[in-house]
Formats: C-alpha cells, sequence, structure tokens
C-alpha cells in the first residue's frame, strides 16, 4: 500500500533541515489548514504533510466504511505514511482527532516519536459519572441528527462556534473544508470520534507531550488538560493560550507557531 497511500492521501514533504516535522490535521480540515503555520519552520526542518482519508480532498473512494470504524485504521495510515518516507525518528503535531491518532501510534511504536504536541486534544469527549468531557450523549445525538437534516444549516452553525474567536477568513476556511467532505463521511468519521475514548491508555504513552489548549475552546473544557497531564505523568507539558477556538492554526497561527517553537525539542 506504501506508494500509492502516499499519493491517495496527498502526502508532500516541504522546507529543509535534518530534523522532521509531522503536521497531522484534524477532523473537517485538510493539510491547508497549517498554511500560516509553515513558514515559520520550513527554513529548518523537514515538514511532512498529508490529508486524513475523510478529508474533502481525498477521492471518498478510500474511504472503506468497514476499514475506518475505529481510529487504529487512521493510526496505521500514519504508520505506513512514515515508513514509506523511511522516517524513523520525527515530531508529531496532531490536532484534534490527530492529537489522538498520535497518542495511539506513539503507544504502537514509542521510538518513531521524540516528542508528542497535542493540540486541542481530548481523550474523551463524552462526560462520564467523574469526567468533564464536555458533552452529553443526548447533545451528541442532537448534532448527528441535525448533520443528516440539513448539512449545509449544520456547517454554518459549528463553523464559528469551532473557530470561537471573531476572526471571519478562519470561519470561511473552516467551512470551506467542510462542505468539501462528503456528508456521510463526516457524521460516520464524527461518531467515530465521539465513540473512541482513550482515557484507559494515557498512561501506557512513553513519549514526552506538550498540551496546547486555547483557553475556551466549544470542544474541550479547560479541565481536559489539566486531566491529561494528570494521567500522562512528568513527560508532560501544558500550554494554555489565551485565546479562544479549537482550530488557533487558523484563528492564530503566529501566536500557535511561537507555542509550537517551545515545545519542539531542543
Amino acid at each position: 500500500m506504501g506508494h500509492s497511500l502516499l499519493e491517495a492521501l496527498n502526502v508532500r514533504v516541504v522546507g529543509s533541515g535534518e530534523k522532521i516535522l509531522v503536521l497531522a490535521h484534524g477532523f473537517g480540515t485538510d493539510q491547508s489548514a497549517w498554511q500560516r503555520i509553515l513558514p515559520f519552520f520550513r527554513h529548518d526542518h523537514r515538514i511532512v504533510l498529508f490529508d486524513l482519508v475523510c478529508a474533502g480532498t481525498v477521492n471518498p473512494d478510500y474511504f472503506d466504511f468497514r476499514r475506518y470504524t475505529s481510529l487504529d485504521a487512521y493510526v496505521d495510515d500514519l504508520l505506513c505514511i512514515l515508513d514509506a518516507l523511511r522516517i524513523d525518528r520525527c515530531t508529531y503535531v496532531g490536532h484534534s482527532v490527530s492529537a489522538t491518532i498520535g497518542i495511539l501510534a506513539s503507544i504502537k511504536r514509542p521510538q518513531l516519536f521524540n516528542k508528542l504536541v497535542l493540540v486541542g486534544f481530548s481523550p474523551r469527549f463524552l462526560n462520564d459519572h467523574n469526567y468533564h468531557g464536555g458533552f452529553e450523549q443526548g447533545e451528541i445525538e442532537e448534532v448527528f441528527s441535525a448533520m443528516k437534516a440539513n448539512y449545509e444549516a449544520w456547517v454554518n452553525g459549528f463553523a464559528p462556534l469551532a473557530v470561537g474567536a471573531d476572526v471571519p477568513e478562519a470561519v470561511r476556511e473552516f467551512s470551506r473544508t467542510l462542505f468539501n467532505m462528503r456528508p456521510d463521511i463526516t457524521l460516520f468519521v464524527s461518531q467515530t470520534v465521539f465513540n473512541s475514548d482513550l482515557r484507559g491508555v494515557l498512561g501506557l504513552v512513553r513519549v514526552p507531550c506538550s498540551i496546547i489548549q486555547t483557553a475556551k475552546d466549544v470542544s474541550v473544557p479547560a479541565s481536559v488538560a489539566a486531566y491529561v497531564k494528570n494521567h500522562l505523568g512528568d513527560r508532560s507539558t501544558v500550554h494554555m493560550l489565551n485565546i479562544e477556538g479549537h482550530l488557533p492554526h487558523l484563528s492564530a497561527p503566529n501566536l500557535l507557531a511561537q507555542e509550537l517553537r517551545r515545545a519542539l525539542p531542543r
């Protein structure tokens, strides 16, 4: 699957430098979400970019509904990409669901990653008796119904909420990549994400992690960062950005780039 996968998922390597930086986009976007981050790192890193199989930039025929029922298939895709590029060590930046994918990949292959940078990461989006994930089951069901009933109306409502800050350009950009996705794929991936629960595996992570979160994120309560740090232990640091929104790379790229620079291994 190696080289055909590189083609299918639009893998690109840009920049120059010894060190390898993997930028993995989150739900509802594609690799273009990193566009404003690239200039800060391309002079001293080789940057690996790719699209998740669910992205609107990928031929929907590649989205096998039987295969992508859990995040493990996405983990396999990531590891296949890195193997096909013959990368044996990298720093990995994952946004949202790709932060989750990075955690799972690092448990499978700890020696591959010298650091994970988790932007807007949540191990579990649903509330539990002792855990505040931010969503009740009923709220999630409503989201799924809204997606099914009128995808366009759902996107137009969700995009500004997710961006959080008053950055119309970021809202336009996020709406564009959401509209690019096939609605049935968006729904399916949302269900996969909301069904996943990483709380039990955080203790298995052996790679140092930097958690980057904004102070106000509609998808990830501020308390989640403390929960994650607690369960990852000494190998993790938390950087709270004093801004709003789930997509800081779209809404505040300069600020996020500064934090990423700080988080990168020296």
